[in-house]
């Protein structure tokens, strides 16, 4: 299962207020590159398949293709503060080989 912090929710319902989206679908995904890291992607979406895994956080309806799924159990995404000042969504998935925990 997907986790999403509250700042993240407070961001996904932004955009899709901004986007004139009413009853947002987010669709997650990630690929496996070639050295083994995992590229993410996200965004709305009403295509969906018998095949994706659809979930509800926070009353925001999730989808993930079912290729996707397995890449992106026990993520957590959040919406942070970067380095330059910039927000932005991060990917916290234990499956990437890049993940390091946060520091508490």
């Amino acid at each position: 299962m997907i986790k999403v912090t509250p700042d993240a929710v407070t961001q996904i319902r932004l955009s899709a207020k901004q986007s004139g989206i009413a009853a947002p679908i987010l669709r997650i995904a990630a690929k496996e590159q070639p050295d083994g890291s995992l590229h993410y992607a996200m965004g709305f979406d009403d295509a969906i398949s018998d095949k994706d895994h659809r979930f509800q956080i926070e009353g925001i309806e999730m989808v993930v293709s079912e290729m996707s799924e397995p890449l992106v159990r026990d993520m957590t995404i959040d919406f942070v503060e970067l380095d330059n000042g910039e927000k932005n969504f991060i990917f916290l998935n234990p499956q990437d080989k890049n993940y390091s925990p946060p520091a508490e």
